[in-house]
């Protein structure tokens, strides 16, 4: 049937397995084709950012409900967490244009209402809220400026009433400046002059300015111009600030120097300048900031909001108005969409109770001996349903029933939470046996499939390969450092960590008491005569065999060696370089 679909939040699908987009239509065009596209304005879930952008998005809900008075995380369960997160979105300002064939249904998106529970959310079908900005191309989030601004930092504190005869001890001048006194001594006629005296000597000085002239040629320009606000506020001032004494004040509005020019910000500006106004104003609407920034960065905020208010007083604002109303009339409004009836890819085919291709596996059934011990829904666990999905990659053969499968599609997630998401909400291990633990990450480091919260892709991403580098001065310090840095105790305690300030400390000493006597850090090796003499003052001793006659009762013992006692044996059992040439006693 045909739909209203203007300014309406709606679910469009893009791909079989993925789920829907949200997607705000702000208009609706027909191509040259005679197809209908909906130009439309994206918005992304938590699935489609970066982790680190989740980050930051939940310290930004922590920091609301510190403030708010309403339910906080805690009072929630574990599945209403994990669902709440499938209700949030990220608003962005990026548009595309989609076809409106693909349009699957209504949704409906709000800003964040502090003041309201987030349970609200979760009462009501295909609704979502959104806090947060997010932006595609530079992978920030900011807090949206369209935010509710309740609370004690948006409104004043209103004082106690003054009592009668109660004097007010405020310095007023701090908190107001009087410009006009409506008792002063002329009437109201008199002032009525005055005003048309200060209008003439403005339209003369119009006349007089060379940069004026050019924008109003002709005198009802120039009067016209003299008859602004600007004029009447700065005649005003000045009988004010001359006691309402007129010859005084008329002679302030002619003073030595000629006629004195007053200027509002319709007319410094330039033609030019109007027009790159207008052009922000159409592509961002009423954002100053981002307007001064793309558009006019050599005018100031104050500038570009003054002339604002301004041009909605002109007959160009009034003009544009009627042409945006009447292209709005001449816009497509309503589309017809038929209702969508065919069959998903993902669907797995039945065929006498007997389910058939999972993950659309060609030439490949899964048929077990019995229809009820098929593999179960990996949402809810069910194991009867009256249509089964296909979902994840298809080495895992994972499949959905038909109410989680439609709860996919909307959401994004899976409507329960899985074990990888109980233990991030968790704060204790859900198993007490460390070798439970060790498999299940040692089937994540092999690359296992395992079941994240919401995406059917796998959770193990691959490890890059690293090496550590040990620099000169790590080198150095183990050998000047042994007191306190204890290699073998450090090797066995691999997870504690190594105190560097007590080995920096002692390295300073060291390097003090080392400083006139360098450290060696190899053996020189003697000549071969030092080595051959030395062996022959002492000589090795050999080993004593105890030898013993086999016996068919005995078993055979095994040979003791005796090891010489000068020697100490090194981390491998074995001699080191020192010892086997003979260098301990030289």
């Amino acid at each position: 049937m045909a739909q209203n679909l203007t300014h309406n939040y709606v679910y469009f699908e893009n791909s079989s397995s993925n789920p829907y987009l949200i997607r705000r239509i702000e208009e609706l065009n027909k191509t040259a084709s005679g197809n209908v596209e909906a130009k439309v304005v994206c918005f992304y879930r938590r699935r489609d950012i970066s982790n680190t952008l989740i980050m930051l998005a939940d310290k930004h809900a922590k920091e609301i409900e510190e403030e708010s008075e309403t339910t906080v995380e805690a009072d929630l369960t574990d599945k209403q967490k994990h669902q709440l997160k499938h209700r949030e979105l990220f608003l962005s300002r990026q548009y595309e244009s989609l076809p409106a064939t693909h349009i699957r249904g209504k949704c409906s998106v709000a800003l964040l209402n502090e003041t309201e529970s987030v349970l609200s959310y979760l009462d009501k079908e295909d609704t979502f809220f959104y806090s947060l900005v997010y932006d595609p191309s530079l992978k920030t989030l900011l807090a949206d400026k369209g935010e509710i601004r309740v609370g004690p930092r948006y409104q004043a504190d209103i004082p106690e009433m003054l009592l009668e005869g109660e004097s007010d001890e405020r310095e007023q001048s701090k908190l107001e400046v009087k410009v006009w006194d409506p008792n002063s001594p002329l009437t109201d006629r008199q002032i009525d002059q005055f005003l048309v005296v200060a209008r003439a000597v403005g339209t003369f000085a119009r006349a007089l300015d060379c940069s004026s002239s050019v924008r109003q040629p002709s005198l009802h320009m120039s009067a016209a111009a003299a008859s602004r606000d600007i004029t009447l506020f700065h005649a005003m001032d000045t009988l004010y600030r001359h006691s309402y004494d007129l010859s005084s004040a008329i002679s302030v509005l002619v003073p030595l120097g000629g006629p004195v020019l007053c200027r509002d910000e319709m007319e410094e500006w330039s033609a030019s300048e109007a027009s790159l106004f207008e052009e922000a104003l159409e592509k961002y609407g009423k954002d100053f900031n981002d307007i001064r920034q793309d558009f006019l960065p050599w005018k100031s905020l104050t500038s570009i909001i003054e002339y604002y208010y301004m041009w909605k007083t002109t007959d160009r604002y009034v003009q544009q108005k009627r042409l945006k109303a009447a292209e709005a009339e001449s816009k497509l409004k309503q589309v017809y969409i038929p209702t969508y009836s065919k069959p998903n890819p993902n669907q797995i085919s039945t065929s006498n109770g007997k389910p058939g291709a999972v993950n659309g596996a060609v030439g490949t059934t899964f048929q077990p001996q019995n229809p009820l011990l098929g593999r179960a829904c990996e949402s809810c666990y069910a194991t009867q349903s009256h249509q089964w999905y296909s979902w994840g990659p298809p080495n895992m053969q994972c499949r959905l029933c038909a109410i989680c499968w439609l709860y996919w599609k909307k959401y994004g997630g899976l409507k329960m939470p899985t074990q990888s998401e109980e233990e991030k909400l968790s704060p204790s291990p859900t198993t007490e046996d460390p070798r439970v633990r060790s498999h299940v990450s040692r089937q994540a480091m092999q690359g296992m499939p395992v079941r994240n919260t919401g995406s059917p892709k796998s959770a193990v991403k691959t490890r890059q390969a690293f090496f550590l580098h040990t620099t000169y001065f790590t080198k150095f310090a183990r050998q000047v450092c042994k007191n306190t840095l204890r290699l073998r105790q450090a090797a066995r305690r691999p997870f504690v960590a190594i105190n560097y300030a007590a080995i920096r400390a002692e390295y300073a000493d060291r390097h003090a008491e080392l400083s006139g006597s360098p450290l060696k850090s190899k053996s020189t090796r003697k000549p071969l005569a030092c080595i051959i003499g030395y062996l022959e003052i002492h000589p090795a001793k050999k080993p004593n065999v105890i030898r013993s006659t086999p016996s068919l009762q005995t078993p055979t013992t095994k040979r003791m060696l005796t090891t010489p006692n000068h020697t100490s044996l090194s981390i491998l059992g074995k001699r080191n370089y020192s010892h086997h040439n003979g260098l301990d006693g030289m």
